[in-house]
């Protein structure tokens, strides 16, 4: 079976997902793993669909032949991917107040630690005691064997004074 990763994008509107796992399904492939959200009025997402090699380019052509009807989707063949056994998986969230460049700083300062993000989810909710509006972020992280998570926590604390830092070994 051959591994492929949509992107898809469109107008928001009832019955994209609907279109989209039937050509999945009438083409062969097997629906894996997907994340999908509304954001600014466009249905976005990301999944994962395997299907025999021998059928991967007639699912590849039905797939982007969807865009006649407002839903782009952009197709990458991928092999598999392996996570090192000198790693650990951890969970990160963190809020604090919204600033320009945080999803930059947080990302530079996991890139220095060498950390590969598995899955981000970030969103803007509004405080408990104001109105003010704080960043919010939810991680699955690849952290490579002697990363200290203590330094870590500091070097994610350190991008601003009010952030909070919940790591999790998972």
């Amino acid at each position: 079976m051959t591994p492929l990763v949509l992107t898809v994008i469109a107008p928001d509107k009832p019955g994209l997902v609907e279109r989209l796992s039937q050509t999945i399904a009438d083409n062969g492939g097997n629906w894996l793993e997907s994340s999908m959200s509304r954001l600014a009025g466009k249905f976005a997402g990301i999944l994962i669909v395997s299907v025999a090699e021998e059928r991967a380019e007639t699912l590849i052509e039905a797939l982007q032949a969807l865009e006649s009807q407002g839903l782009r989707v952009i197709v990458a063949r991928s092999p598999q991917y392996e996570t090192s056994a000198d790693s650990n998986n951890i969970t990160l969230e963190l809020i604090g107040h919204d600033k320009p460049g945080i999803v930059r700083e947080i990302s530079q300062a996991l890139s220095r630690f060498n950390i590969n993000v598995e899955r981000l989810s970030t969103e803007l909710v509004s405080g408990s005691m104001s109105a003010e509006e704080l960043f919010k972020a939810d991680a699955d992280l690849t952290v490579p064997a002697g990363v200290d998570l203590d330094d870590l926590q500091q070097a994610l604390e350190a991008i601003a004074g009010d952030l909070m830092v919940d790591i999790t070994l998972n």
